[in-house]
């Protein structure tokens, strides 16, 4: 859920806290703070939080109930209550996407979604660049996967 509407890593995913996700009055934040501990750059970023994913975060946060809610608590634990690790992350969606019928995808997937759809929606290149926490535009272009529909909607502007 978090990489589909935020564009997030999986090891970012995993390093989160409830206190990441959840301000002192229990409600979802209206942007996540990723530590530069917990980034790939290295370098604190905002992550906004959309009313999809609102929606989302609050359906899960409802599920875990009060006690579960100390601020210092990794917001996904496993069967164990532990915090994920980037690895076991990674296998859970794997395992989700084969449960789906989905073939191919991988925990990177949601991350190159997120992207795409940005790029699909008009969403100037350097805003998706920041909003990744990508340093190089390149690497932001990598991911925007170009299909028939974008080049029909590019050729009937003209």
């Amino acid at each position: 859920m978090l990489s589909f509407y935020a564009g997030l890593r999986v090891g970012e995913i995993a390093a989160l806290t409830i206190g990441d996700v959840v301000d002192a009055q229990g409600q979802v934040k209206e942007r996540i703070l990723l530590r530069a501990a917990t980034t790939k750059s290295g370098e604190a970023r905002a992550v906004f939080v959309g009313s999809k994913l609102r929606l989302e975060l609050e359906s899960y946060l409802a599920g875990l109930g009060r006690p579960q809610r100390d601020g210092d608590r990794p917001f996904l634990v496993t069967q164990k209550g532990t915090a994920f690790t980037a690895n076991s992350l990674c296998q859970l969606f794997a395992h989700i996407y084969r449960l789906a019928g989905v073939d191919g995808a991988s925990s990177h997937s949601g991350r190159r979604w997120f992207i795409t759809r940005l790029a699909h929606s008009g969403v100037s290149a350097k805003v998706i660049m920041t909003l990744a926490g990508h340093k190089n535009l390149a690497t932001t272009q990598r991911y925007i996967e170009v299909d028939d529909d974008m080049l029909r909607a590019a050729v009937k502007r003209l």
